[in-house]
């Protein structure tokens, strides 16, 4: 009789399926117009990352990371350690409340993407393979202000218009490379990047009276470039404990420079007729550092501290963005995130246990002080908490994870706001071992 365990077909219709979740979700996140955090107006959005659903859960650092039913895609060194064929996506609510200094408020709801992740086992717990598309930044804001307009000095007429200052957009990438694990506790990995997008700004003025006309001045960037991540390691077992492992990491994301090429546009509402030539320009951005430490402890604890470090006060764009203009100096400063978190598993590795002590809980936190700030000399902050549920599937290697975040940031000093924000996310893990040889009995 021929044996085969995991049979391929079982992923196949599990990445069928999160080919089709990639499909509804990308409309919405690429079409959807809801207002957002004025602080993604500056630079070039707000910055986003997913490593991994676990990772997320856990103040969204793992650089240190690794786990059996997960490809970790905050290094590629921990793609080595993987046994299962793997497969990943995820959609994601949010909501904003946002208060300005007179203590006025206004909620807002959007939802978007994860990320879609695959990775693939080349030789188990040796050398693995990693596939990402996830978001880079995000734009998505609308600010409006209201004035008055003298139409006849003599008499002292005016009328009231409204500028509105309207952007969508941001940055997506590409992720692909590989992990190799070296004989004793070391373990390496590189990846290519490719970082695109674009991103749209407009500014809107319509009057009260109808004897003026709306205008429309809009911009469009479309930007495209290269990098590539390298990581490692070093994991050492039986230190503190008989079944404990301590991880230590580090990864490299290497400096980018993006092509720019932008149009500029005026008209009434819609109807937009381009002004001149398109203008094009590069965008340098920075390296991204991330150190990490994992410790596993009984197969049934995870702890995890990350710092990611980003000097973007070395940033340069020949094109000028909010917040920035060429040729001037200190405009940005360097982003500093500071993350940990902790998974407990009650039934460690068994699959013999009751569902409930299968189920993975998890809690974190993270803090991150931004790249951009709208007034200088005034540090605008994030500080949220993480956690989730991790729910086993009757497919083995398969889960369903559901997490959420709560948090705030900035300030509403010197005219600015307060964001106080929370998500909820699903994201199902997919995975199987593949290339099983036949066995006859």
């Amino acid at each position: 009789m021929i044996r085969r365990f995991f049979s391929p077909s079982r992923c196949l219709q599990g990445v069928l399926m999160l080919g089709l979740m990639l499909g509804l979700t990308l409309p919405a996140a690429a079409q959807g117009r809801d207002d957002g955090s004025l602080y993604s107006r500056f630079g070039v959005g707000d910055l986003r990352a997913f490593s991994s659903s676990q990772a997320q859960a856990m103040g969204g650092g793992g650089t240190a990371l690794w786990s059996f039913n997960y490809t970790n895609f905050s290094n590629p060194a921990s793609w080595s350690r993987q046994v299962l064929v793997r497969a990943s996506a995820g959609f994601r609510f949010d909501g904003l409340q946002v208060t300005d200094a007179d203590d006025n408020s206004k909620n807002f709801t959007a939802g978007s993407f994860n990320a879609v992740q695959f990775g693939v086992p080349l030789k188990a717990n040796r050398i693995g393979m990693g596939l990402t598309f996830e978001p880079y930044s995000r734009v998505n804001y609308r600010v409006q202000t209201l004035s008055q307009l003298v139409t006849d000095p003599t008499r002292l007429d005016t009328t009231i218009y409204q500028i509105s200052y309207e952007g969508s957009g941001g940055l997506q990438q590409v992720r692909a490379g590989l992990g190799w694990r070296a004989a004793g506790p070391l373990s390496i990995g590189a990846s290519l990047d490719f970082i695109f997008g674009i991103v749209e700004e407009g500014t809107r003025t319509t009057f009260a009276s109808p004897d003026f006309t709306e205008t429309n001045l809009a911009t469009s960037t479309r930007m495209f470039g290269v990098t590539a991540t390298t990581g490692a390691i070093y994991s050492k077992s039986n230190l503190f404990a008989t079944t404990d492992e301590l991880s230590v990491a580090a990864s490299l994301t290497l400096p980018a420079t993006l092509n720019g090429d932008r149009a500029l546009t005026l008209g009434e509402s819609l109807n937009r007729d381009t002004l001149g030539a398109q203008v094009e320009g590069d965008i340098n951005l920075p390296m991204s550092l991330r150190f990490g430490v994992a410790y596993f402890l009984q197969n049934r604890w995870t702890f995890v501290a990350d710092v990611r470090y980003e000097p973007w006060s070395q940033f340069e764009s020949e094109l000028s963005i909010p917040g920035y203009t060429p040729g001037t100096a200190d405009t940005f400063r360097d982003r500093l995130r500071l993350s940990g978190g902790v998974e407990f598993l009650p039934a460690g590795p068994s699959f013999l246990e009751s569902y409930f002590k299968r189920v993975a809980y998890r809690l974190g936190f993270y803090y991150d002080q931004a790249y951009v700030s709208p007034v200088a000399g005034t540090d605008i902050n994030t500080i949220a908490l993480t956690g989730g549920f991790s729910l086993p599937a009757l497919l083995a290697g398969t889960r369903l994870d559901i997490n959420f975040e709560v948090g705030a940031r900035g300030t509403t000093d010197h005219n600015l706001v307060r964001d106080r924000f929370y998500g909820v996310s699903a994201t199902l893990n997919v995975g199987e071992r593949w290339f099983v040889k036949r066995k006859l009995n």
